[in-house]
């Protein structure tokens, strides 16, 4: 049974050069295991509260001081000298400690922080593979099975890119690829593509955005998806049957108004739901389009539903600041119809627990579940192993240029090389 020995946090620098949290759990046994954390720019309303300094002098307020303070003393003092038989009693101590619904006394980035680094060293104490530990939270006796096919970023708008067009992300899905290693080769190739026609169209050099993604301006959305598939094609892949494209649309950050009377500001006259509707499923038979995230705002209940129905058996319906990680709303959508595939950021509900409840509710409605990373990143790798052990569908991480991306797809590619696991289909 794990006894923790220590506890101890330090403020770190994520991908965006805003602090976040790393923390070290030191087992009794002498087993170590350290972790860092993700931050989210286009973030749910219903997210875990990340605690931050609000200093206006340091890091204009983003400081995590007192997350890392919280680590160091509260939690520590706590946990220091406790065992803990699973992963789920670690996790259900820091929630009670904590004692508030979103995480916002002790911060959800230390809370998080800590249930990781405590996993790595359970999973450092047994002498296993971190993806096996994570298999087994998932549900006790699970093996890994597959590898998740990766959802990698080629052109960002958005909250990610300073918002040259309303939607967030066109992603390459390699379809036809057999591997990791074949999926990355066939990426490389439409992204290299894709740098050579953004020079070509715009007089742009590969500047990228938060997660890697090319960012020129285009002059509106259509002109962001037609300019991914003629990078395709320039590849020498055919559209929709060797690579096809995911859809990040991040519908809340350009919806204005209640759940009755909003707009959605897309480009031109504002749509209401029902167009914005009939603009999404045009896309999907123009483009090979097979997901579309946040396809509408995020309070958007009433048409959800309508959007699922109107795309079913064409692309999945992925819920990101819709869902957040949540088990409350992941029911609810569940129950109502509202989507069929969830978009899982563990930073999202705070510790690992509540994420695998999150990931096993979905599954067990035969959703589809995307394993994502954030905008803001670490060079960490733990994400690969989650979306191993938790039987990943996809992997969203973000594009091939950026070492804090590359740590994960490496990762997953020496899981590959090691287990010799088939890609998810």
């Amino acid at each position: 049974m794990p006894t923790i020995h220590s506890l101890d946090a330090l403020e770190i620098l994520d991908s965006r050069g805003r602090p976040t949290v790393r923390a070290t759990c030191t087992l009794a046994s002498g087993a170590a295991g350290m972790a860092s954390v993700p931050s989210g720019a286009s973030t749910g309303a219903a997210e875990a509260l990340e605690l931050r300094d609000r200093d206006p002098s340091r890091y204009r307020g983003l400081g995590c001081r007192q997350a890392v303070g919280n680590v160091r003393g509260e939690i520590a003092g706590a946990l220091g000298g406790q065992n803990f038989a699973h992963q789920s009693a670690l996790d259900q101590a820091l929630i009670s400690l904590d004692g508030t619904p979103n995480k916002s006394r002790l911060g959800a980035n230390a809370l998080l922080a800590v249930s990781l680094a405590f996993a790595r060293a359970t999973a450092a104490e047994q002498g296993i593979p971190l993806y096996q530990h994570f298999a087994a939270i998932h549900t006790p006796g699970k093996k890994a099975e597959t590898l998740p096919r990766p959802t990698i970023n080629l052109f960002s708008g958005g909250k990610h890119a300073g918002g040259q067009v309303p939607i967030q992300d066109v992603l390459v899905v390699p379809i036809a690829a057999k591997t990791v290693d074949e999926a990355m080769a066939t990426t490389y190739a439409v992204y290299q593509s894709a740098a050579d026609l953004c020079l070509e169209k715009y007089g742009m050099r590969a500047l990228t955005a938060d997660e890697g993604g090319l960012a020129p301006p285009f002059p509106d959305a259509e002109a962001m998806l037609g300019d991914a598939v003629v990078a395709i094609e320039r590849a020498g892949y055919t559209p929709g049957q060797e690579v096809a494209l995911a859809l990040d649309v991040a519908s809340s950050h350009f919806y204005s108004g209640n759940d009755t009377g909003g707009r959605y500001h897309l480009g031109g006259e504002p749509l209401d739901s029902a167009g914005m509707i009939r603009h999404l499923t045009g896309w999907l038979e123009r483009y090979p389009i097979v997901s579309v995230e946040d396809g509408l705002a995020e309070e958007d209940w009433a048409n959800w539903p309508v959007l699922r129905r109107a795309i079913r058996g064409r692309a999945l319906v992925l819920g990101d600041d819709f869902l957040c990680t949540n088990p409350t709303r992941i029911r609810r959508a569940v129950d109502t119809g509202a989507a069929d595939a969830l978009l899982l950021k563990v930073n999202q509900i705070g510790t690992l627990s509540e994420a695998a409840d999150s990931c096993r509710m979905a599954q067990a409605a035969g959703w589809h579940v995307t394993v994502s990373a954030r905008s803001g990143e670490t060079e960490d790798d733990w994400l690969a192993d989650l979306a191993v052990g938790w039987s990943g569908g996809h992997l969203k991480v973000g594009s091939i240029t950026q070492s804090e991306r590359l740590a994960k797809y490496n990762r997953l590619l020496a899981i590959e090389a090691e287990t010799g696991l088939k890609m998810a289909g």
